[in-house]
């Protein structure tokens, strides 16, 4: 990559939200800001190899963007009166601080309204917030890029056509719109976490900046259990983020060295757990924080406490009941019953989660423990089908060759 090439590709992952939210302010049109910062974009890659990297690439490219929203808004007088407005109104008051701590906040809550289906308000957020590449949300969300694309122009249409404003709710909203804020973090992290696509396991740019969103929201609601629940949860699962793959590729957790976890976010973590826990009705996110934990704190593979994981699953099925929860809870019975009971729990779920990457890996490794060569191969293959990240697709076509 030649300098400019690289500094663009720092200033998206870095700048990206604040420039859309900058630029959505000015337009008061989702659409069109992220039309006029796609063009920055572009627009970048020429002037800084001619002229080179500016010292501060983030604030080129929200002027550049603006200014290509004001010519925008020059051609078309009328644009403001043909949509509902969506920021503040033009009085110009200033905001104080303390009311809106990240404009990338506000744009989630934007995204998050609930005149948007679950699925929309997600990838709305990853697309807008965090500019990810529709493939990618695609992979994420388990359906196919050109239905992902469809789902996104109809959202943003959808909330224009609703005049959603862009701003954090007030403090008697708030609770309404958490649980949707929640699941467009955590899908965020886990993007990051295992990258949909490319040699890179994780996605460093994309985990760190969920646990940033995941803080601003504890700091904005420190009284609800569970977004200090989905900030142990990021926290305890990323502790572990050196030693998940080494030069000979992807390290599964049995074999990684605790030695190197990060002690410092697992304890954070902890806290928060036994604080969320304190609250009563742990939710989805806390209860998947407290089996992460579990994982963290063992001082070893083998004295993983997989009764009480079990458990915690039979806890979350109940509030959470998805057959990627059971598919995990499988997985546990692995460690509690064996193999064989193991894979009576996957079977019934093969149906559901036939374009699941992991529903195929993890029932080869049943198979091919219990010596089933050929039904492992064929599911070993299945998974290799729908695995783009090149960590996992080594991993995979090691587990392969294993078999002969």
């Amino acid at each position: 990559m030649t300098p400019a090439e690289r500094a663009l590709a720092d200033a998206h992952r870095a700048e990206w939200a604040m420039v859309v939210a900058a630029t959505a302010r000015l337009t008061r049109d989702l659409d069109l800001a992220e039309e006029c910062v796609q063009d920055a974009y572009l627009s970048a890659l020429e002037a800084w190899e001619r002229d080179g990297v500016p010292a501060k690439p983030g604030a080129w490219l929200t002027t550049t963007a603006r200014r290509k929203a004001l010519d925008a808004l020059r051609r078309d007088r009328t644009l403001r009166t043909k949509l509902h407005l969506l920021l503040e109104p033009e009085d110009d008051e200033p905001v104080a601080a303390d009311e809106i701590p990240d404009d990338r906040l506000r744009l989630v809550f934007t995204c998050c309204h609930p005149v948007l289906a679950q699925e929309a308000q997600v990838a709305l957020t990853l697309r807008l917030v965090c500019g990810v590449a529709t493939p990618d949300i695609a992979k994420a969300l388990l359906v196919s890029e050109p239905t992902m694309a469809a789902r996104l122009t109809r959202a943003k249409k959808r909330v224009a056509a609703a005049g959603v404003r862009y701003e954090v709710p007030s403090a008697a909203a708030l609770p309404d719109r958490l649980d949707s804020v929640l699941t467009v973090v955590h899908l965020l992290f886990t993007t990051g976490h295992t990258a949909p696509s490319g040699a890179e396991l994780v996605r460093a740019d994309l985990v760190e900046r969920s646990i940033d969103l995941a803080r601003m929201l504890r700091a904005l609601m420190p009284d609800e259990p569970e977004v200090a629940g989905l900030l142990a949860l990021l926290l305890v699962t990323d502790a572990r983020r050196a030693t998940r793959a080494s030069e000979s590729g992807l390290t599964l957790l049995a074999d990684q060295d605790r030695a190197r976890w990060d002690r410092a976010a697992i304890d954070e973590g902890d806290e928060l757990i036994v604080w969320a826990l304190r609250r009563g009705s742990p939710g989805r996110f806390t209860l998947q924080a407290a089996i992460a934990a579990l994982h963290a704190t063992a001082p070893s593979a083998e004295e993983t406490d997989w009764p009480q994981i079990r458990t915690l699953y039979d806890a979350l099925l109940k509030v959470w009941p998805t057959p990627v929860v059971a598919l995990n809870r499988a997985v546990a019975t692995d460690r509690v019953a064996g193999p064989e009971a193991a894979l009576a729990e996957v079977e019934p779920l093969s149906e559901r989660l036939s374009g699941y990457r992991y529903l195929h890996a993890v029932k080869a490794d049943l198979l091919r423990r219990l010596h089933r060569v050929d039904e492992a191969r064929a599911s070993y293959e299945a998974a290799l089908a729908l695995t783009d990240n090149e960590t996992e697709r080594d991993f995979l076509r090691a587990r392969l060759g294993e078999l002969g």
